[in-house]
């Protein structure tokens, strides 16, 4: 889905720009959450296209529409419904320019190498493109959880390197650009604006459902089963980090043994030759030590960065949601 989401974003240049805040419809909003709940169940993430326009230093998303769930035995052309979709709204009077895709998640599983690759396709492409994150999950429990993120410059650079092949991080290349977890993406502030109309409507409805709502709900205790699967997942992604950590170690060990394997030939060699010449003979030609030793592919740090990555996010959500639930404790100690 990343090669036909580049060719859609490619069609569609725009002026670059700094975005400094994203402002999106409520609108927006439900749908996105309408289509995690249809297609995902709350739980499997969905996709869509992002709508809307730079203005100014703000990017204002209007609108957006999903990708349809496809068979793999379907022949069905995603970039050629993307644009009779973006065609159809045009012909309607409404924002089609594309500025950004959204997917959805559960409890922030979504950092890894096939969505920082989409990021870069689509931003290599769109400048001011973003990807907006809806979590389902912390959204259930009360708190709208709608976050938007860019690449940062440093690491679309690293992207562009014409050194790698297939997005194929290096350790040289990390070291050349710094890039460590904290530079990977950077989140812009979102805030969701909605017409008069509907702020007259929330209020109303607001005011109907604070009547129905008993006192003892808004002070519920009840956050082991939430920060139980956060540390699970936590205790997955850190078990993962110690794989590929001991992969580097493997990959260490075997790159000392191969030059001391190569050392010694070398010694070896000279000696030989040195005996050679004290008897008159000829020395042994030199050999290609390429070919005899054959370098060790280093293994990618890409994977290693995600993770590292995704583990930062389920921490940080471990620490916001506890510092409301510590809010709740002390509130709940003070009323005994």
């Amino acid at each position: 889905r990343s090669g036909t989401k580049s060719k859609m974003a490619a069609s569609i240049q725009q002026s670059p720009a700094s975005i400094k805040k994203i402002q999106i419809n409520g609108l927006v909003v439900m749908k996105i959450a309408k289509h995690s709940e249809e297609d995902g169940n709350g739980i499997l993430p969905v996709q869509g296209v992002l709508l809307g326009l730079m203005v100014g230093e703000t990017l204002e998303i209007t609108n957006c529409f999903p990708f349809p769930r496809v068979i793999e035995d379907n022949d069905f052309n995603e970039v050629q419904y993307q644009m009779e979709m973006m065609r159809n709204l045009r012909h309607l009077n409404i924002d089609h320019f594309h500025v950004g895709w959204y997917q959805t998640t559960f409890m922030g599983s979504c950092f890894d190498k096939q969505f920082l690759e989409s990021q870069f396709m689509y931003q290599d492409a769109i400048e001011e493109s973003v990807v907006i994150v809806y979590d389902s999950h912390h959204t259930s429990q009360g708190s709208l959880s709608v976050k938007a993120y860019r690449l940062t410059p440093k690491m679309m650079d690293s992207f562009k390197d014409k050194d790698k092949e297939k997005f194929g991080f290096s350790q040289e290349t990390v070291k050349t650009y710094g890039l460590h977890i904290e530079n990977l993406f950077e989140e812009v502030p979102v805030v969701v604006k909605n017409s008069h109309l509907t702020n007259i409507l929330i209020t109303e409805l607001e005011q109907k459902s604070l009547k129905q709502i008993k006192t003892d709900q808004l002070l519920s205790l009840g956050t082991r089963s939430v920060l139980e699967k956060n540390v699970r997942l936590l205790m997955d992604k850190v078990d993962e980090l110690i794989g590929d950590s001991n992969k580097n170690m493997n990959y260490c060990r075997s790159v000392v043994r191969q030059q001391q394997q190569k050392t010694q030939y070398v010694q070896k060699r000279q000696q030989e030759n040195e005996q050679r010449k004290a008897k008159g003979e000829v020395a042994l030609p030199e050999e290609d030590m390429n070919k005899m030793f054959k370098p060790q592919p280093a293994p990618p740090k890409l994977e290693s960065i995600t993770m590292s990555c995704q583990t930062d996010q389920y921490c940080k959500q471990a620490i916001e949601y506890t510092s409301g639930a510590f809010g709740k404790f002390f509130m709940a100690d003070a009323l005994h």
